[in-house]
C-alpha cells in the first residue's frame, strides 16, 4: 500500500522505520474525543467511520476513511496541539499504519508526504462540506438516505446490521423519527426492514 501511494525511497524507509502497523477488529473504537493525539493514521487495509462528538456524547456521522487516506480532523488537532474532537471507529476489520504526530512536519521536505497531507485536507473538507450541506439544506429523509448509502458502501453489502437507536445517535435525532422516516422509505420501496436490519434497495 505505501509503495502506491509514494515513489520516494526515502520517505518509504522513513516510513517503515518510524511507524507501526495496527489491526483494529470491527466496532473497535480507535480514537475518542478528548484523546490524546500521537499518531496519524493511514488506512491500509479496511475502513474507519469517522464521528463528531461534543461534551455531551451527541453524535454526527462525518465520513469514512479508506485505503491510501488519513484524517484532516486529526492532522487539524495535532497541528494546533489540541486533543481529539473526534470518534473513529472500525467499519470492518481495518489495517492502519501510526505515523508519528512529532515526525509530520520534518516530513514535509518530502514533496510526496507534503502533497499527500495537502491532498487529504482537501478531500476531507470537501466531504465535511457535503455534510454541513446536508445539515442545514435538506430533510431528515435525504441525511438518512445519505448516511445508510455511505454505510453501505463502507461495508460493502445492502444488509445493514443497525438498530434504529444506533442511527439516531450518529445523526444527531430522536429514535422514533428514524423509526417514521425507515417506514416512509420501506412504503416507496427504498429499504426492507427487519430486525435489527435494513437492506438498502436503491444506490
Amino acid at each position: 500500500m505505501l509503495s502506491s501511494l509514494f515513489t520516494d525511497k526515502e520517505l518509504l524507509s522513513e516510513l517503515e522505520k518510524n511507524s507501526k502497523r495496527r489491526t483494529f477488529p470491527k466496532d473497535t473504537v480507535i480514537t475518542k474525543p478528548g484523546d490524546e493525539i500521537l499518531f496519524i493514521p493511514i488506512v491500509i487495509n479496511g475502513n474507519i467511520r469517522i464521528i463528531r462528538q461534543n461534551n455531551d456524547g451527541q453524535e454526527v456521522f462525518l465520513y469514512h476513511l479508506y485505503p491510501g487516506q488519513t484524517c484532516a480532523m486529526s492532522l487539524t488537532c495535532c497541528q494546533a496541539g489540541k486533543k481529539s474532537m473526534i470518534k473513529a471507529v472500525a467499519e470492518v476489520d481495518t489495517e492502519i499504519i501510526q505515523v508519528p504526530v512529532k515526525l509530520m512536519d520534518e516530513w514535509f521536505r518530502f514533496p510526496e508526504w507534503k502533497m499527500y497531507i495537502s491532498t487529504n485536507y482537501q478531500n476531507r473538507f470537501t466531504e465535511l462540506m457535503e455534510v454541513i450541506d446536508l445539515i442545514a439544506f435538506t430533510n431528515m429523509d435525504t441525511q438518512l438516505l445519505h448516511y445508510l448509502t455511505e454505510r453501505s458502501k463502507a461495508l460493502n453489502t445492502r444488509s445493514l446490521e443497525l438498530t434504529h437507536q444506533q442511527i439516531a445517535d450518529e445523526l444527531h435525532t430522536h429514535r422514533e423519527a428514524i423509526s417514521r422516516l425507515l417506514r416512509t422509505m420501506e412504503q416507496k420501496k427504498l429499504v426492507k426492514l427487519g430486525r435489527n436490519n435494513i437492506v438498502l434497495l436503491t444506490t
